[in-house]
């Protein structure tokens, strides 16, 4: 008997609906055994990505923190830590001899000559000799840093005269190129670097001028602490603490760094 050529094959409704519910059955199965891992891996990576936020932000404060003037270092409250940020230094003459130019603490000398290399120097760099951070002796309030000016043949000179109040056991001076201030603001989750500005005494407030770049973001917590007296007064210790929290989870990483008192 043959078939009528009106014939056609296929599936019944019923048929379909057959696969309809395995494959949704076989589906829901495979997803409850995927889920778990793909969530785990979401979740590392975010992680991760918190504790890479974390550890740049305080290894970058760290490196900072190794080029910080000697007894500069201030943490304000516990969430704003200033210091002056050094390119160099070295010694003066403090006696007779060589071009007989020596830096002179009896009055507003203009000049002194250096005593071996010369020092990598620009405009806008200040001279700082024997910074105790106290006061009569404190680089934030001017005490004892004199603006460069220029140098030539082995003599720095400033860019007008001035009359430091102690002289440095070790005849050393520092040049300082900028003031750096690190803010952990809570509320909008950030922790920003600033620098540029004028030099003046350590605030929480955000500085005027200069220049700020985001360290970090989703900052839940942050803790600055700093002990000036470590090993005899030659060392302090700079302790740093940084949470960052996102979805619900946080990260928490703690960081220690020694810094140089010895003017």
């Amino acid at each position: 008997m043959r078939r009528s050529a009106n014939f056609q094959g296929g599936f019944t409704l019923v048929e379909m609906i057959i696969v309809m519910v395995i494959t949704g059955i076989i589906g829901g199965m495979v997803a409850m055994f995927i889920r778990a891992p793909v969530q785990g891996y979401a979740d590392s990576a975010r992680r991760a990505d918190m504790s890479d936020i974390a550890d740049t932000a305080l290894r970058r404060i760290s490196r900072d923190l190794r080029l910080a003037l000697p007894n500069s270092v201030r943490v304000t409250g516990t969430n704003t830590i200033d210091f002056l940020s050094t390119t160099g230094g070295g010694r003066y003459r403090a006696g007779a001899g060589g071009a007989n130019d020596e830096l002179d603490f009896t009055v507003a000398d203009t000049s002194f000559e250096v005593i071996g290399a010369m020092p990598a120097m620009v405009a806008g760099d200040q001279i700082v000799v024997y910074n105790l951070g106290i006061p009569g002796a404190d680089a934030y309030q001017n005490n004892n840093r004199a603006a460069y000016s220029s140098n030539a043949g082995g003599v720095i000179t400033f860019a007008a005269g001035k009359r430091f109040p102690l002289e440095s056991p070790g005849k050393r001076f520092n040049v300082v190129r900028e003031q750096v201030r690190y803010i952990c603001d809570i509320a909008t989750g950030n922790l920003t670097r600033y620098w540029g500005f004028p030099i003046a005494p350590p605030s929480t407030g955000v500085p005027a001028g200069g220049s700020s770049a985001l360290m970090a973001s989703h900052v839940s917590a942050c803790n600055f602490t700093y002990d000036s007296n470590v090993v005899a007064q030659r060392n302090g210790l700079v302790t740093m603490r940084l949470s960052i929290t996102e979805s619900g989870e946080t990260v928490t990483l703690y960081s220690a760094t020694h810094v140089s008192n010895l003017p």
